[in-house]
């Protein structure tokens, strides 16, 4: 078994320096009884946690360190009785754990779970508890069998009071060959931006005779909308203003058609063809909204008392979709930990923000602004920044910084050049 190590704490700025100069990925292997390779990973990982104080909830950021090692536990599984599992620990009792399920053409990451100990008071200072907590999410990692996934782009995984972002990722389940596959699938983070459908080639002059037994036409992929409108919503009760949010909404969906192809739909939310209202009480504030296909959508939003912080807490989707074999699509999810910031002031995210709500309904969030239960005078208050916004603000100061170092030293060199130069010479 590895020995975990020692998870330290560093300001964001001198890890975004260091990342310049050393990459913190690091390559996991899970081998069976035979020192094969079932399972192979090469990423990095950052953790935002949220966890509570005396003086009240606090977030921390740490990275996944070199030294973080595969655990004994992991494994490779056994067909048709357990999957496969790799379990990487690191710090004072942390662990990572991803659990892996396949199909006939593709293998997944079904389920990841983080165990994370608030007694380590390195990386959770002043914790009110010291127990051990476990979060846990399904996730969007899957690849073709015999091909490895890969991700350049950073993908967040959020999970009860944890997200976590991994980077630069590289994973390969179920190995046929005890090494990377050279083909690879590339996460949907990597795809390009939507463009403009091609328009359909010219007839050729002397067109090939049609094929005796023509091939059953596949239905065509859905065209995928470009990023939704940013629109404003408010919620009034009998106090007055109770929610105010601007935001754009995309919804993601995967349903079977008709004809039993699985496919993934992107619905954007047009606030002209959009009726909302919501509720206020003292423990809960809610938005809803309804269109022609969304019977209702809604957002709930909670406190937590003790640290004066709102957050959303809930997404509900009950919405028809024409074409899926069952047109009626209904997902929920209470326990979620989004959008927190201090009762009073605002949530602000520039970058887009991806929130899974279940295994088949995702839901994007573009360019969110949100302040929930305390709103004075209709206007928004204090700006609480997102850690996407913070991070993309600090990396040009920290390339910036970093270059003015380097100019610095080659003026220091150039000086002391110049320097002894001139001693060689005498005074006539």
């Amino acid at each position: 078994m590895a020995a975990p190590g020692s998870a330290r704490r560093q300001p964001l700025l001198l890890l975004l320096l260091a990342g310049l100069l050393h990459s913190a990925s690091a390559v996991f292997v899970v081998n069976d009884s035979n020192k094969t390779a079932c399972i192979m990973a090469n990423f990095s990982a950052a953790f935002l946690t949220n966890y509570d104080t005396n003086s009240g909830s606090k977030n921390v950021t740490f990275d996944l360190p070199s030294d973080a090692g595969v655990l004994n536990s992991s494994s490779c599984g056994k067909e048709n009785v357990s999957n496969p599992i790799l379990m990487i620990a690191f710090g004072k009792g942390h662990k990572l754990t991803l659990s892996f399920t396949r199909n006939a053409t593709r293998y997944s990451v079904q389920k990841m779970s983080f165990v994370y100990n608030l007694s380590d008071t390195e990386i959770f200072p002043n914790a009110s508890s010291k127990d051990i907590r476990t979060a846990e999410s399904i996730t969007d990692i899957m690849a073709d069998i015999n091909k490895k996934y890969r991700c350049v782009s950073s993908n967040q995984i959020h999970m009860k009071n944890v997200t976590v972002t991994f980077s630069d990722t590289i994973i390969q389940a179920y190995l046929s060959n005890n090494s990377f596959s050279k083909e690879e699938t590339r996460c949907k983070q990597d795809e390009p931006s939507p463009t403009a459908p091609p328009t359909a080639p010219p007839t050729p002059p002397h067109p090939s005779p049609p094929p005796t037994h023509p091939a059953p036409p596949h239905p065509s992929p859905s065209p995928v909308p470009q990023s939704p409108s940013v629109s404003s919503y408010s919620v009034n009760g009998t106090n007055g203003t109770c929610l105010l949010a601007s935001m754009g909404l995309q919804l993601n969906i995967t349903y079977k058609r008709k004809d039993n192809t699985t496919v993934t739909g992107v619905f954007s939310i047009n606030k002209n063809k959009t009726h909302f209202n919501g509720s206020c009480t003292p423990q809960q504030v809610t938005l809803e909204l309804h269109s022609e296909n969304i019977s209702l959508l809604v957002f709930q939003f909670g406190m937590n008392a003790s640290s004066s912080r709102f957050f959303l807490q809930g997404i509900k989707l009950d919405m028809r979709i024409p074409d899926a074999k069952d047109p009626t699509f209904k997902a929920t999810n209470s326990s979620l930990r989004e959008l927190q910031a201090t009762v009073g002031n605002s949530y602000k995210c520039n970058s887009e923000e991806h929130i899974r709500v279940t295994e088949a309904f995702s839901v994007n969030i573009f360019q969110v602004q949100v302040q929930a239960f305390q709103v004075e005078g209709n206007k928004f208050g204090s700006v609480e920044e997102c850690q996407l916004d913070e991070n993309n603000m600090l990396i040009p100061i920290a390339v910036g910084g970093a270059l003015a170092g380097l100019v610095l030293i080659v003026l220091i060199a150039y000086l002391i050049g110049r320097k002894r130069s001139h001693a060689g010479y005498q005074t006539i």
